[in-house]
């Protein structure tokens, strides 16, 4: 359990590393409150981004000025008109040996990249089974439906895909499933993949749980990409831009279904739709702390702040709404689903509690997203059940206060919905 004031001087590392990206820093002191950590790191944020559109200033879309050599942090790029042949020199996102990393392609967001994937692999692998597991992203599920037909979707847990199928057939893994299906595909042993999707974005990038996912891949034989929205937990809870990647993992065991070839071919064709759909990532998004030897120690202990938080509220919902249907233990923890509502009370549920709740002090935000230093409330859509819940997003708050806060949550529930 941390104390506050070990949590303030977390916050003032976090603040401090952020300010040592500025060639000229500014005059900082530890933070006292909540709200002001959360203002600070905002604001920082977003001078970083700003110095860094001075800094170049002749590195534009059209690439006028020959001489440009732009970079941001550690990072480093070349690139011709509209950044359609971006290339990139830098730090990789995850905490992974660089022999497992064969390539990597950047996109404008998380969205983006796995679009941009789908469409390569609709091409690529025509009338290929996607397979993905309940819980998983809504919206990536909407794409494959409306947008992938050359894809067939099949959802549902492992234990009812059928063991073996003439179609070449694609795991998509999101990190948004149960513990349970997630363990259950990791300890299959029957079913057959020519290709498997991981989505990391609600792991943080040095989780043993991609490490796991790699091992598995690798001693199945099996090719794997990462995909992977960076604007959440890869930027100490500030979003300090839209980007995403899409990360081929190495795996020399080529098989007749799925030569080496294909593999190439499949992420040249990601390349040729990221430069058609005008998805290219922009060179100021690239977060300049990456590279920094403290960076991944404070997002480590801001994990464990978060994992310990959700794994108490979870807990604590549990009891106190016992009855409520809810998803409390998705494999990644950072959040929990409250209720089986219909869409209008769902999001008038997760604006109101929010509004509420803040209005009495507590750092809660009606916000579409996760890996604050805020509690996030949003409505959700579960596309196997037809039905809308409240998403809670964990924080990384001190222990005690997030404490009173789960409590206030559950008191609001029993009085405003159950």
């Amino acid at each position: 359990m941390e104390s506050t004031d070990a949590y303030f001087d977390r916050k003032f590392e976090e603040l401090k590393l952020l300010n040592s990206c500025l060639a000229a820093p500014l005059s900082l002191d530890r933070p006292g409150s909540v709200a002001e950590v959360i203002r600070r790191k905002f604001q920082l944020t977003a001078v970083l981004r700003a110095a860094h559109e001075m800094q170049e200033w002749n590195a534009t879309e059209t690439a006028w000025a020959g001489s440009a050599r732009p970079f941001s942090g550690s990072f480093k790029f070349q690139y011709d008109y509209q950044r359609a042949d971006l290339a990139v020199e830098g730090p990789s996102f995850y905490a992974l040996d660089e022999r497992h990393i064969r390539q990597t392609i950047y996109a404008a967001s998380g969205m983006a990249a796995i679009a941009s994937l789908l469409l390569a692999l609709s091409k690529s692998m025509r009338g290929a089974e996607v397979i993905a597991l309940p819980g998983s992203y809504g919206e990536t599920l909407e794409l494959i439906d409306g947008y992938a037909r050359p894809l067939h979707l099949v959802v549902g847990s492992v234990e009812n895909v059928p063991a073996n199928s003439n179609s070449r057939r694609v795991l998509l893994l999101d990190s948004c499933v149960s513990s349970r299906d997630f363990g259950d595909v990791i300890n299959c042993g029957k079913l057959h993949f020519d290709l498997v999707i991981f989505d990391t974005t609600c792991f943080a990038s040095s989780s043993g749980r991609i490490g796991q996912v790699v091992r598995w891949s690798w001693r199945r034989g099996i090719p794997l990409i990462l995909i992977r929205s960076h604007n959440k937990l890869d930027s100490l809870g500030a979003e300090y831009g839209r980007l995403g990647s899409i990360t081929l993992i190495r795996n020399d065991i080529a098989t007749e279904r799925v030569p080496s070839s294909f593999l190439e071919e499949l992420m040249t064709e990601t390349r040729n739709a990221i430069r058609l759909l005008g998805n290219a990532a922009l060179p100021a998004h690239f977060p300049p702390f990456l590279g920094r030897s403290s960076y991944r120690r404070l997002t480590r202990r801001r994990m464990a702040s978060i994992l310990r938080n959700g794994r108490f509220s979870s807990r604590h919902f549990a009891s106190r709404l016992r009855g409520v249907p809810s998803q409390l233990r998705p494999v990644h923890g950072l959040y929990v689903r409250l209720g089986s509502l219909d869409e209008a009370a769902a999001r008038q549920a997760a604006a109101a509690m929010s509004e509420e709740l803040s209005e009495l002090g507590f750092p809660i935000r009606h916000a579409g997203s996760f890996g604050f230093d805020f509690a996030a409330t949003e409505w959700c859509h579960d596309l196997t059940t037809d039905r809308y819940s409240v998403r809670i997003a964990v924080p990384d708050l001190p222990s005690r206060l997030w404490s009173d806060l789960t409590h206030a949550i559950g008191d609001w529930w029993l009085a405003s919905i159950a």
